[in-house]
């Protein structure tokens, strides 16, 4: 009898133990309801598109071409030209637009960067705001009004030079009306004409001028095997190709792509973006 006393006494010490220690496991962090939601992912922070370095005493930067030594790479171009006063043009049913070379780049898979004027977004707003949310494409600004920003440029007017900064500014202005969210900070002179004084009036907006190495010659143009050959014998590694996205000024671009693409791939060429070779030319790609 005394032994069994002693047993249940020994018993109730042990569970009074347990009870206010716990078991020999190590203590559990409290789990959350299973109602409780999960903390979002955290989004990426969207990286900024390359530039260069401003030149000598802050100048905008220019770029004309990618490294030479970096791969086969090659960036088509297209200047969707329209000035300002073009609009009862464009009234009377000239095409400033090229829908068809878009589905032809679209169909080739094919990367390009269109250089665009606010004219031209505010004419084709569904245009641009397609293109401009196609990942296979970056919009640059092209200027507003395409008028020249130097004197004596191919008989374009010109921007006064107290007006090149807000003309450009016009410019993205129009893009985001028309829906483009992401306008690439890259910007082409009217014509490819520019002075050091185009220059010093663009500092501030923290532009790199784009210029090309390859002219297509397909303005006017009338002949797409010419204008064919012209950017096949021109293109070498890095190269930057100026064409057109116009049809009533550049009417056979769509059909010379269709000669370009295949024969620069069966050549090991690779296409890129100009946001592409900028980064390239900084060490960043």
């Amino acid at each position: 009898m005394i032994t069994l006393v002693r047993r249940a006494a020994a018993l109730c010490v042990l569970g009074a133990a347990l009870a206010a220690c716990g078991t020999s496991e190590s203590p559990r962090a409290p789990r959350p309801a299973p109602s409780a939601p999960s903390a979002a992912p955290s989004k990426p922070v969207p990286s900024r598109p390359p530039t260069l370095a401003p030149g000598p005493a802050g100048l905008t930067p220019v770029f004309e071409h990618g490294p030479r030594t970096a791969g086969r790479t090659v960036a088509l171009t297209f200047d969707a030209d329209m000035t300002a006063d073009q609009g009862p043009r464009a009234a009377s049913g000239e095409h400033f637009d090229n829908p068809g070379l878009i589905a032809t780049l679209r169909r080739l898979k094919v990367p390009a960067t269109v250089f665009m004027t606010g004219r031209w977004a505010e004419e084709y707003p569904d245009a641009a705001r397609s293109i401009g949310r196609d990942p296979r494409f970056e919009i640059a600004n092209h200027s507003y009004s395409h008028y020249a920003y130097t004197d004596d440029c191919y008989g374009l007017p010109t921007v006064s030079r107290d007006r090149m900064r807000s003309d450009l500014e016009r410019a993205y202005t129009a893009f985001r009306k028309a829906g483009v969210r992401d306008a690439m900070p890259y910007f082409r002179f009217p014509g490819g004409c520019y002075d050091q004084a185009a220059r010093e009036e663009l500092t501030a907006a923290g532009v790199t001028a784009v210029q090309w190495d390859v002219v297509s010659g397909d303005a006017f143009a009338t002949d797409a095997d010419a204008v064919a050959r012209q950017v096949l014998d021109g293109v070498r590694p890095g190269s930057v190709v100026v064409m057109h996205c116009t049809r009533s000024a550049a009417p056979v671009t769509e059909r010379a792509v269709r000669t370009i693409v295949p024969e620069l791939r069966d050549r090991g060429y690779r296409f890129v973006k100009v946001s592409e070779l900028i980064g390239a030319a900084n060490g960043r790609a």
